[in-house]
């Protein structure tokens, strides 16, 4: 499980922010924090999940479940990544 959630972590930085640096600052964590969990896997502590949550509402039953719901908002990394790219070629419906 603390691989998949390092894994979940990375996938809504890369997909969010430039970096870790930014991703850090935004959730207020250290960026060494950061690094840890996902070079290492370890398992983030309950704050940082909520900040993360907190932050990016639309990922939370991705990040705690791997389910989305995409009628209530619910997405992953990877459908939010094909939104924006569907939204740059000017295929998007939104």
């Amino acid at each position: 499980m603390s691989s998949e959630l390092a894994y979940k972590i990375r996938q809504i930085r890369e997909v969010e922010t430039s970096g870790r640096g930014e991703f850090s600052q935004l959730i207020g964590i250290a960026k060494k924090t950061l690094e840890g969990i996902e070079q290492t896997g370890r398992v983030p502590k309950g704050d940082l999940l909520e900040a993360v949550c907190k932050k990016w509402p639309k990922y939370t039953l991705w990040l705690m479940t791997g389910q989305v719901d995409e009628v209530c908002g619910q997405v992953s990394p990877d459908i939010e990544r094909a939104r924006r790219e569907l939204k740059q070629t000017g295929t998007g419906t939104n």
